[in-house]
């Protein structure tokens, strides 16, 4: 991080003895050679003791998202709920920007940098990191289809995870604890699935409504604008 975001009495930086953990990430290719374009996150946080983002009071807030480019169309909030995805099974609560390709122009997807909060708390699951997808009901089949796949097996996250980083030079990578977050936090994103599934099936939809397979494999109901997207 900067300094100066870091250099007040609240931020406690202590070595041990005079050695601080750490992270290092590099980007290839160069800012040079693909130019990148910074974007604020909508469901960013407000970073204020007392102050709240809007997307904390206002219920709404996703119905507002909607209408503005680069997410009233094409891939963009379909990303979002993907990234939000991703930020809640890591525990990531620091997505404030994101970036893309400039070269592709809004044809393009989200660069996911910057995971220095990610893997921070094994024991907690951050809900709110979840709202993108809480409030908008939106996730992509496909997305949805791989957390089914983890959470009906034969193979678990936690287990490919682990296979994974097996022969990784500092193995093992990941505090096991982190590892078991990896698979409740699956379940708890089918559940908000299968919420939203339930919460559409209650609304009145002209023509009706057809019946889809939720995160458990039993039955219920979505609207045919509803929650299951390419």
């Amino acid at each position: 991080g900067k300094c100066s975001y870091y250099c007040d009495t609240s931020h406690a930086i202590c070595g041990n003895p005079d050695t601080l953990e750490g992270s290092f990430a590099a980007f290839l290719p160069t800012q040079d050679d693909t130019q990148r374009k910074v974007w604020r996150h909508p469901w960013r946080r407000s970073y204020h003791k007392r102050r709240k983002a809007q997307w904390e009071t206002d219920s709404d807030y996703c119905t507002m998202v909607r209408d503005i480019p680069p997410y009233d169309e094409g891939r963009r909030l379909l990303d979002l709920m993907d990234m939000s995805v991703f930020d809640f099974l890591t525990g990531n609560m620091d997505r404030h920007h994101y970036e893309t390709f400039k070269i592709f122009g809004n044809d393009t997807f989200p660069i996911h940098l910057d995971h220095g909060r990610g893997f921070g708390k094994p024991f907690h699951d951050e809900l709110s990191i979840l709202a993108p997808v809480l409030q908008c009901c939106l996730i992509r089949a496909s997305t949805l289809e791989t957390l089914l796949r983890y959470h009906n097996g034969p193979k678990s996250l936690s287990e490919a995870m682990r296979e994974s980083m097996a022969i990784d030079p500092i193995a093992p990578v990941l505090w096991e604890p982190h590892l078991t977050a990896l698979d409740r936090r699956v379940a708890i994103v089918l559940q908000a699935v299968r919420d939203c599934i339930r919460k559409s099936s209650e609304e009145d939809v002209p023509g009706g409504i057809p019946d889809v397979p939720n995160a458990l494999g039993e039955t219920d109901t979505v609207a045919k604008n509803g929650f299951y997207r390419s």
